[in-house]
């Protein structure tokens, strides 16, 4: 039955996540998952109002990684306003049956069958939810 779900895609964009950290981030948060455990730690860098650069470290299911993987590919030059959009969409997407994000993060629609899935939204949204409250942080200290 999770066979669809953890398809060729999500595993490949979970095998090429990147972790590691910013010494100088202008903001980091951390995220737990009470439903599963699964949490994550984002750092962000920003530079005129957009994502300069971005580390993270997670333990989470294939799911969780391949939305955390999608996010570090495409935040670096994106605004809180986009990733906050992202976030909103991708919830849409799982939580109501909302079209997947366009633009940059159109590569969230690969993860639109884990709406099937209530168990696995909350890991499915940690990255971008760490996202949006790591720029907000960083954006406050401007």
């Amino acid at each position: 039955m999770l066979d669809g779900l953890y398809n060729t895609d999500v595993l490949t964009l979970s095998a090429h996540l990147k972790t590691g950290t910013l010494q100088d981030a202008h903001g980091t948060v951390r995220k737990v998952s009470k439903l599963c455990g699964s949490w994550i730690e984002l750092d962000v860098i920003m530079d005129n109002g957009v994502v300069f650069d971005t580390a993270l470290r997670i333990e989470a299911c294939a799911l969780g990684q391949a939305s955390a993987a999608i996010l570090q590919q495409t935040i670096i030059g994106a605004s809180l306003r986009e990733v906050t959009a992202a976030r909103d969409g991708l919830r849409a997407m799982l939580k109501s049956g909302g079209a997947p994000p366009l633009g940059r993060f159109s590569k969230l629609a690969l993860l639109s069958g884990v709406r099937a899935y209530p168990a696995r939204h909350n890991s499915t949204l940690l990255a971008f939810d760490a996202a949006v409250e790591a720029i907000e942080i960083a954006e406050g200290q401007a």
